[in-house]
């Protein structure tokens, strides 16, 4: 099976961790959070606002290792504030409107400055099959 590390300009990126890697057919996304990788500040202090910058970097990751939404199987969601859950659905249900995948979400362990949400996900891109 080949592995690749999948790297693009259009989300935020570490020297810590990969954006992505692709294993066979699965593409997997690393925790991605609302900064917008165009200015590297936070595309907002609302829920709202950071969940979606977060899908549109989770997205561009996808992308780049060839999968789309429809080949996400698994989100993983991390919130600062339990308080957060409703606005944070009120704009993943924007992005995944019917046949959503799997999802888990969870307190966020780690404290960074006025980061109120990571999205991590898992696709199988059916073509590879």
């Amino acid at each position: 099976m080949t592995v690749q590390i999948i790297t693009t300009p259009a989300a935020p990126a570490s020297p810590l961790y990969s954006q992505g890697v692709r294993a066979g057919a699965q593409v997997i996304v690393s925790g991605m959070v609302g900064t917008d990788p165009a200015t590297g500040a936070l595309a907002g202090l609302t829920i709202q606002e950071q969940t979606r910058q977060a899908l549109a970097n989770c997205e561009a990751v996808l992308s780049t290792g060839g999968a789309g939404r429809e080949d996400i199987v698994e989100v993983g969601v991390l919130l600062l504030r339990s308080a957060d859950f409703a606005g944070f659905n009120e704009e993943y249900a924007r992005w995944l409107p019917a046949n959503p995948p799997a999802r888990y979400v969870a307190r966020l362990g780690v404290e960074l400055p006025d980061v109120l949400v990571s999205i991590r996900m898992s696709a199988w891109v059916s073509s590879a099959e």
